[in-house]
């Protein structure tokens, strides 16, 4: 077997070199195949050799005395030698390719308009032309590897549009409505009963006491004469006359009223507007921080550090649009104050707690439609009261022994959100400059220009 394998393999040589000696003298014919196919090669005369070059390209079998049958075996090029009885010769060089046409077919089906062409050499398939997308590439390369072992993709592809990005314009409302009321008494005397003094609550500033003389002199503020002591002034100065004041020299008393009822509302808004790309977070912090001390523990043990803490109106939102061309949205607004009444003091520092109103939201939306967050309600009440014992238990007059001041506070917190998509082309033909009312400075040339008119001017 082996003396017959090497003689088959010297025979191939030789009819090799035989077949590029004898190309310009034997008549040569081109054959095109491909891989799987048979072909039969009919001869004038009766069959004495045949050979070829690549056995795994061409294979030959004599099916008759005068008929050849060709079989390509794998893509690539072979010499076939025929020998005839007569004395003459043929050579045919054959070129084997893969077949393609079920491979263009396949592409054609899976991706109409775009530009592939197919070429095939021994062991491998090209593809060539240009796509729309490199999804469409991978995926063309991807099919074609099933119908030969390597793939080269010179498939060219535009280069990537750029990233779509979405405009989120938040508006934030805060409404707060604040109510107090207020009542209390200040009772004085110059002189009634004999008595001079002052009655008060303490609530509210009262009268003080200034000066109580025998001597007869100009006194300013609230003066009176004790009955039986015509030389005995009394002085008492205002700190301040409430809303209702009232004073009797006749029987030197004098009464200050707090009786007020007060109500404001405050309106509160910021309109942030924050542009991010598609399935990118954002987000934006309008406040500030405080110093939080921390107590630090392990080899550092006792050791104090500060941190800082963010407070004020935040907002993180990540979006993405959909193949519908709506936005989907995460949003979350914050917003948080500081709150000094739930304070803690901890080893000797004071630590401010945190008011916080928070939501968290997942929607989604058209193009410059809106939603809103609304209720997010702070209510507070706050009451302070001051009485004299006794005096303020009697009937009808007590009233005037009690002081009782109420605060109420409430606020609501309303978020509108709307979102766009921001075109980043567009975007970039139009230059955003900011504009100016007026012309900040002239030129220098213009100046001095102004500059020389008017000395030529005072000399006509």
């Amino acid at each position: 077997m082996t003396m017959h394998s090497g003689s088959r393999a010297g025979w191939a040589a030789i009819l090799a070199a035989a077949a590029l000696v004898w190309a310009e003298e034997v008549p040569t014919a081109a054959l095109e195949m491909t891989v799987g196919q048979s072909q039969v090669i009919d001869c004038p005369a009766e069959l004495a050799r045949i050979s070829t070059t690549d056995p795994a390209v061409v294979d030959t079998v004599a099916v008759s005395r005068q008929e050849v049958l060709l079989q390509a075996k794998g893509a690539g090029q072979a010499t076939v030698g025929v020998w005839l009885k007569d004395g003459s010769r043929r050579l045919y060089r054959v070129q084997v390719s893969h077949d393609l046409e079920p491979l263009r077919k396949l592409l054609r089906q899976n991706f109409p308009g775009e530009e592939i062409e197919v070429a095939g050499g021994r062991e491998a398939v090209a593809l060539s032309g240009r796509v729309s997308s490199q999804g469409v590439a991978e995926r063309a390369v991807s099919l074609a590897g099933s119908f030969a072992k390597t793939v080269v993709n010179n498939l060219s592809v535009p280069p990537p549009a750029p990233e779509k990005q979405v405009l989120l314009r938040v508006r934030f409302a805060e409404l707060n409505r604040s109510a107090a009321v207020s009542l209390g008494a200040n009772l004085i005397s110059t002189g009634a009963a004999n008595v001079t003094g002052r009655i008060t609550t303490g609530q509210f500033p009262a009268p003080e006491p200034g000066k109580i003389t025998s001597a007869s002199s100009i006194l300013e503020g609230v003066t009176g004469t004790v009955p039986g002591h015509a030389s005995s002034l009394s002085n008492f100065t205002l700190s301040d006359a409430l809303n209702i004041f009232a004073f009797r020299p006749d029987i030197n008393l004098g009464a200050f009223i707090q009786a007020l009822r007060t109500q404001g509302v405050l309106q509160i808004l910021a309109e942030p507007n924050l542009v991010a790309t598609e399935g990118k977070e954002a987000s934006f912090l309008v406040g500030g921080e405080f110093p939080v001390p921390v107590v630090q523990g392990g080899a550092s043990v006792g050791a104090v550090t500060v941190s800082f803490r963010e407070f004020g109106i935040r907002l993180t939102f990540q979006p993405e649009v959909t193949p519908r061309n709506t936005i989907k949205l995460k949003v979350k607004p914050e917003v948080s104050t500081i709150d000094m009444a739930n304070a803690v003091t901890l080893s000797g520092f004071l630590i401010p707690a945190l008011a916080t109103r928070r939501v968290e939201t997942q929607i989604e939306l058209a193009e410059g439609q809106s939603f809103v967050i609304a209720g997010l309600l702070d209510d507070r009440v706050t009451e302070n009261l001051a009485r004299m014992p006794g005096l303020s238990q009697v009937p009808v007059l007590g009233a005037l022994f009690r002081s009782r001041q109420e605060k109420k506070s409430k606020t609501e917190l309303v978020v509108i959100v709307t979102p766009s998509i921001a075109d980043a082309e567009a975007l970039a033909r139009q230059a955003v400059e900011p504009t100016m009312p007026l012309e900040f400075l002239a030129p220098a040339a213009e100046s001095g220009k102004r500059q020389e008119k008017k000395p030529r001017q005072q000399e006509r």
